[in-house]
């Protein structure tokens, strides 16, 4: 199973439909906020939702969205990324509640080799984060500097670090007793 992209498996214009989405619960939703200390009611309080706000319902925090689609982008985009380097932009743009499913895709927007590394390059997507029925909820750039082939082959290849099975001492027993 892949892991992130090397340099070269970038292609300006691809597009990555990551998989699977993830139904945000109400559970989901609280532990971030506690987590992160932001308790503010019209992600934590039902009635203060209910009745004082235009949703009439608890809205889901958004850095948790945003933090769901870049957790869900990195088997395709930064798994095997040496830095992230920058979110240049990041909108909210329709609320997400408990209970919607969030599915997340990638676009590559351009890709720079290094100028001071020739084992590394840049490269700047765009992900795109939408509900079950479609509507966008979250769209964020950022830029993520990834290896080259002969950077992973020169660490150790796919899954640098991978113990290797050992059998005990005198060979696996036989029979289970």
């Amino acid at each position: 199973m892949q892991f992130g992209r090397t340099y070269e498996e970038f292609t300006v214009g691809d597009v990555y439909k990551h998989w699977p989405g993830k139904t945000v619960t109400e559970y989901d939703d609280h532990l971030f906020c506690l987590l992160t200390m932001n308790h503010h009611p019209l992600h934590m309080d039902s009635n203060y939702a209910e009745s004082t706000t235009d949703f009439g319902r608890n809205v889901v925090v958004g850095n948790y969205v945003y933090s769901l689609l870049l957790g869900m982008s990195v088997p395709d985009v930064s798994g095997k990324a040496i830095a992230n380097l920058e979110v240049s932009s990041l909108k909210h743009v329709a609320p997400t509640f408990h209970g919607d499913t969030v599915y997340g895709e990638t676009t590559v927007l351009d890709k720079t080799p290094s100028k001071s590394k020739s084992d590394r390059g840049v490269v700047h997507v765009e992900t795109k984060g939408y509900k079950q029925d479609g509507t966008l909820v979250c769209v964020f750039r950022r830029k993520v500097m990834v290896p080259t082939r002969t950077y992973v082959e020169e660490r150790g290849g796919e899954q640098p670090g991978r113990p290797v099975l050992r059998e005990p001492a005198g060979g696996a027993e036989k029979g289970g007793k």
